[in-house]
């Protein structure tokens, strides 16, 4: 898991997401009632973990600088989507020791607005980078845009993440692709 430039040494023992929608419900005559959907909420991204070794309290400290680091960043977990979000809450859930410190953080994701339009560009469309191979024929390519996946892009053009990662070995993490990145979807 990274968020901002802390990269945890392993993944946190436990990771949630949570996700909540907010309803207003209105009484009308004759004891009926009239629910209104006021939209979803931030997701709530929380956990726990543990530094263990010689510079576990090291590590801590250095989780604590990014979270009194102002605004948000980019939350990149090796399971979930990757969102950009605050870092609201850091604490320890026990009196820590120099070679053992365990904590419990949460993240609230920022909310930009989502795109979902695709940009691809394709062989002889013009406007942007054209890339071709003579032996491919034609090659399309999706540019990334904020909250993309790699599996969210597979299954936009219908293909399965195994293949999709077999077209672009150039990504040597699929669990890290970066906005504006070019990927081959065809």
């Amino acid at each position: 898991m990274r968020y901002k430039n802390f990269v945890w040494p392993h993944n946190p023992r436990v990771y949630s997401i949570g996700f909540r929608r907010t309803m207003g419900a209105d009484k009308v005559p004759f004891g009926r009632y009239v629910l209104q959907d006021l939209g979803p909420e931030q997701r709530i991204m929380e956990g726990e973990g543990e530094f263990v070794g010689e510079n576990a309290y090291e590590l801590f400290k250095q989780l604590a600088t990014v979270f009194y680091s102002d605004g948000p960043g980019l939350l990149v977990h090796p399971v979930w989507q990757t969102s950009n979000a605050y870092f609201v809450e850091l604490s320890l859930t026990q009196e820590p020791r120099a070679d053992y410190v365990r904590y419990h953080f949460t993240f609230w994701e920022s909310y930009d607005g989502h795109s979902t339009g695709t940009k691809v560009t394709t062989n002889g469309n013009g406007g942007g980078q054209q890339e071709s191979t003579p032996a491919a024929g034609r090659e399309q390519w999706y540019t990334v845009v904020r909250g993309d996946t790699m599996w969210g892009i597979a299954r936009k053009y219908g293909m399965s993440l195994t293949a999709l990662v077999a077209l672009n070995p150039q990504i040597k993490n699929p669990n890290l692709i970066l906005v504006g990145q070019k990927v081959r979807v065809a």
